[in-house]
């Protein structure tokens, strides 16, 4: 899952993200206001952490911007400021959580899991789909009620693609949905990992289909329901 960081204290941001990392996120880092504002407009995240004490462009107004744009991505807003009445705004803007720093990043993830299973639909956090279940919550995947035994980015890759189950999604959305904006990557290491999930997968009868030019999809069990 790609999520933004829009945070203007480097220490914090750089524990923030490495965190995160850890957990299985790809993230990119926003120090201020007129950045957050440029990629909110031009890429496609899962959910935004926003600050809102940003140099130039405030938060506030990088949340209205969003809003008004009739984008519905879960923000989350990180805040030092603790007064009711500036939370009520910030929510009556758009916000779909704030939470007063300091924070744990237990509480973090918790509170990110949380915006996430909302936006799904409210439903739970494992999928079966045929022989393949996930928990997403977790992190984990069975196939045939066995352990599935996957990297950090053949994850995300699995859950990206079945996310979108049964639609293309091309090497270019993959990339951008799986690596930071500061790694570089090639379409061939995405044709290498999509490979190696192929050869995983296939045994239980779950299908990556490729479609020349375009890219990949996910091809839906026919006992999935």
């Amino acid at each position: 899952m790609r999520i933004i960081l829009i945070e203007d204290d480097t220490l914090l941001a750089d524990g923030l993200r490495r965190a995160l990392n850890r957990a299985g996120y790809v993230v990119d880092h926003a120090a201020d206001g007129a950045h957050a504002d440029t990629l909110l407009r031009t890429e496609e995240y899962a959910l935004a952490v926003l600050d809102l004490g940003l140099p130039g462009l405030d938060g506030s107004e990088v949340l209205r911007r969003l809003r008004a744009r009739r984008n519905s991505m879960p923000v989350l807003v990180l805040s030092a400021r603790q007064m009711v009445d500036e939370r009520v705004r910030v929510l009556d803007l758009g916000a779909d959580d704030y939470v007063v720093k300091p924070i744990t990043t237990e509480e973090l993830e918790a509170r990110i899991r949380a915006l996430t299973r909302r936006q799904q639909g409210g439903g739970s956090a494992e999928l079966q789909l045929g022989e393949l279940r996930l928990d997403q919550a977790g992190k984990r995947a069975w196939l045939a009620g066995q352990p599935l035994e996957m990297n950090g980015k053949e994850w995300a890759a699995l859950s990206f693609l079945v996310s979108k189950i049964n639609r293309i999604v091309s090497k270019e959305q993959m990339i951008q949905a799986l690596y930071e904006d500061t790694e570089e990557i090639s379409q061939n290491a995405v044709e290498k990992m999509i490979s190696r999930l192929r050869g995983k997968l296939e045994p239980a009868g779950i299908t990556i289909r490729t479609v020349r030019g375009l890219g990949y999809y996910l091809e839906k069990p026919e006992d999935a329901g």
